[in-house]
């Protein structure tokens, strides 16, 4: 099959009034704080007609240029920082609309094996496929992980697989110089010599790209793997294929991609030792249930929304609670959960009876409200709302 990059001249798709009008649609949308400029979501929607001609009129006439990305962090969970860069109202829009054209185009080209980021395809989607590669066999598992994935990206071995694709010069330049513009801290802006920032519109696809070459060397060696983003997982049905897989691994990524495996995070497992993959702990061959990082993380947020000291009506602590129990509930439930969510339910009303008593919370007391007056006010169950 043909390249697509012998057939299309992007430019024209990609700057089109209507396609940038959709793109600034889904930007806005998302929300998020604003950039380097100070422009808030709210403050470019009062200007937005002549923010987006503007923008129009800077990308046909080739005198676009990007601000540098705002650095800031956001909290692991385990006492480590996450580093984001969040690019000016703008530049969000210009990504979006660059990536809105170029992921009908790789979508043809990427692997069955990748699942993150994707269109029509979900995390569970990944789930059910390691399932089915159980049934068949597939026991032992590699379970990899990537260290500091979306920092340590090569930037010319990313704009030479781009370019393996795509063959318009204005799309390869309009990319190179989001991934080089650097980010401002509190110290200045810093050059960004590696890596796709995390909070860039475009970055999950440029991170799919990157990956893209691992997905088929390893699929072309008959390899069962699944893929979510930087995280990843190879099974096999013994162990010895395992080893061989990892060392495998370990060169295309390495050797290869110029990337790094975590040292203590990869590891050749099995089901019956047990595993983690995307916030699910696998054990036994027909056990998995969330990890407990995952409920850790679910409880510390009904921690925050019941706290006692919280001046609302209970109705208002119960409107922000049930979206947190709907979403994280739907995502765990394909797990064997019953008996955890039945425990998790009573802990949860458990805080609610805390929150109208002013009292300290401690399981099997605090019964003066009753479930049955809970339900009323509206708090839903994991159980039978979402089980």
């Amino acid at each position: 099959m043909l390249k697509f990059r012998t057939l299309y001249s992007l430019k024209d798709k990609i700057t089109k009034k209507f396609h940038l009008y959709i793109a600034g649609q889904k930007v806005l949308d998302n929300g998020g704080c604003g950039g380097v400029d100070n422009v808030s979501i709210e403050e470019f929607k009062n200007n937005y007609k002549m923010n987006m001609r503007e923008l129009h009129r800077q990308l046909i006439e080739n005198t676009y240029e990007p601000l540098p990305v705002l650095r800031t962090y956001i909290s692991k969970g385990n006492g480590e920082k996450r580093p984001l860069g969040i690019p000016v109202i703008k530049d969000r829009i210009a990504q979006q609309a660059v990536r809105q054209v170029l992921e009908i185009y790789f979508e043809r080209e990427f692997c069955e094996c990748s699942f993150g980021f994707r269109p029509n395809r979900s995390a569970h989607d990944a789930i059910e496929k390691i399932e089915k590669y159980k049934e068949q066999g597939y026991y032992w598992v590699v379970d990899a992980d990537i260290k500091s994935y979306f920092d340590t990206i090569d930037h010319e071995l990313l704009m030479d697989f781009i370019a393996e694709y795509i063959s318009d010069g204005w799309v390869l330049d309009i990319i190179r110089s989001w991934l080089t513009i650097g980010v401002m801290t509190e110290e200045g802006r810093e050059e960004t010599r590696e890596g796709t920032p995390q909070g860039g519109v475009i970055s999950p696809l440029l991170a799919n790209i990157y990956l893209h070459y691992f997905d088929k060397k390893m699929t072309r060696r008959g390899y069962k793997i699944v893929r979510f983003a930087d995280d990843f997982v190879i099974l096999t049905k013994n162990k010895r294929k395992a080893k061989r897989a990892l060392k495998v691994t370990r060169k295309i990524i390495e050797d290869e991609l110029k990337l790094k495996l975590h040292p203590r995070k990869t590891v050749v497992t099995n089901f019956y030792d047990g595993f983690e993959f995307l916030g699910f702990k696998f054990h036994h061959s027909e056990y998995k249930r969330p990890k407990d990082k995952a409920i850790t993380k679910f409880k510390n947020k009904v921690r925050k929304i019941t706290r006692r000291t919280r001046p609302f009506p209970v109705e208002v602590i119960i409107a922000k609670l049930n979206p947190v129990l709907r979403g994280w509930g739907n995502y765990f439930k394909i797990g064997n959960v019953k008996t955890l969510f039945t425990r998790l339910d009573k802990w949860i009303r458990m805080r609610m009876r805390s929150f109208i008593e002013k009292k300290k919370a401690i399981m099997y007391q605090n019964y003066r409200f009753s479930n049955s007056y809970l339900r009323d006010k509206g708090l839903q169950s994991l159980l039978t709302d979402v089980l």
